[in-house]
């Protein structure tokens, strides 16, 4: 069964993504998320700002270069037989 989460986007618009993986690095959670679950699909690096206790989960798009470089590559081992391209 495919996990997706919504988010709601400034302009109030809700987008969809498809989870292919998540981990958990120094405490933070983060999600490989993709924008379609076909072989075309984009794919982001989420990290996961919600408190202990909150009800909804709170995502936002990894950009810190090196933050993103290194969740990356953590993504990129536990996916080795899939082509994934930065």
């Amino acid at each position: 069964m495919e996990q997706k989460i919504y988010l709601e986007a400034e302009d109030g618009e809700t987008l969809e993504f498809y989870v292919e993986e998540e981990t958990r690095i120094n405490g933070t959670s983060y999600l490989l998320v993709s924008d379609s679950d076909d072989d075309e699909a984009n794919a982001y690096i989420m990290k996961d700002l919600s408190a202990d206790g909150d009800e909804v989960a709170a995502y936002e798009m990894v950009e810190d270069e090196v933050e993103l470089d290194a969740v990356f590559r953590v993504f990129q081992q536990m996916l080795e037989d899939v082509d994934l391209r930065s």
